[in-house]
């Protein structure tokens, strides 16, 4: 398992990009760089469960690794949701059970870098898909983030 690295730097403290990330209103806004209809459920504290689904409730299985309020939060994919059925066990998905995807946020001059570290093979079909959305989950994060 490799890392795939993005990052962005945001003229808004990290307390507004941490509530755009993580906020009930904002995260399907970024998101739906991935799908359309991208949803979680979870209250985001260490050790907590979280399901995040593409409207129809196909998606990931993940619990929260970590949460440092305004600085950083690690979620493990754990499995997948398709047609209703969590699957946490199967060849496939033990291939990336463990799997993080780190949110890092750091005070430079005049706002706030965020970098994204997320574990994923690079041989994987899902590594290109990943590297193409996130540019653009990131600039609306950016966008959000710096509305007054």
């Amino acid at each position: 398992m490799n890392k795939q690295t993005h990052q962005i730097d945001i003229r808004a403290p990290r307390e507004k990009v941490w509530d755009t990330l993580f906020g009930v209103e904002t995260y399907p806004q970024w998101t739906k760089a991935f799908n359309e209809n991208s949803q979680v459920t979870t209250d985001w504290k260490k050790g907590s469960r979280a399901l995040f689904t593409d409207g129809n409730g196909d998606g990931m299985v993940s619990r929260i690794a970590e949460n440092i309020p305004n600085e950083f939060m690690s979620i493990e994919h754990l499995g997948t949701i398709m047609g209703g059925v969590e699957d946490t066990t199967s060849p496939e998905v033990q291939q990336w059970n463990g799997a993080h995807e780190n949110y890092r946020l750091q005070d430079i001059d005049g706002g706030t870098r965020l970098l994204i570290e997320m574990d994923i093979d690079d041989k994987s079909e899902y590594a290109e898909m990943f590297a193409g959305m996130w540019p653009k989950a990131l600039a609306a994060v950016k966008e959000i983030s710096e509305k007054n």
